[in-house]
């Protein structure tokens, strides 16, 4: 069984999030933080050099069921181009109420937001907790 390389590790979350560039990208991303723990009731963990990831679960690759490990339940990153929101998509009720929530595009696991002032924010905190409800992927 291969893991994920993506661990969850000791960084700290703010130092992380101070030092985003540019200034808007920083504004956002402490922004992010307080939504996400408003919604998830936790405090974020540094998976990898970049994620802010919050609650975990077991997940098994649907391409290779051997490829399996830890994931946050959902996470964000207030990357350069634009703020990467890991896990609003994954289940179907997320990816059902996904086109509601404003200006953004879509990566295979992720959902890229310009600036927050180009979503809706409601929408977004529903979509976390849809996210922030999964449970284990089933073993193969």
């Amino acid at each position: 069984m291969s893991e994920i390389k993506t661990q969850a590790t000791d960084a700290d979350v703010t130092a992380f999030l101070e030092a985003a560039t540019p200034q808007r990208r920083r504004e956002d991303g402490l922004a992010l933080a307080d939504i996400f723990h408003e919604v998830t009731g936790v405090d974020p963990v540094m998976w990898g050099p970049s994620m802010v990831g919050y609650g975990s679960y077991r997940y098994v690759s649907p391409s290779d069921p051997k490829r399996q490990g830890q994931w946050p339940k959902t996470a964000f990153s207030p990357r350069k181009a634009s703020l990467s929101l890991y896990g609003l998509k994954d289940l179907p009720a997320g990816a059902e109420l996904l086109p509601e929530l404003g200006k953004y595009t879509e990566g295979a696991g992720c959902v890229y937001v310009k600036k927050l002032d180009d979503i809706d924010l409601d929408v977004l905190r529903r979509l976390i907790a849809i996210a922030w409800g999964r449970g284990d992927d089933p073993l193969p």
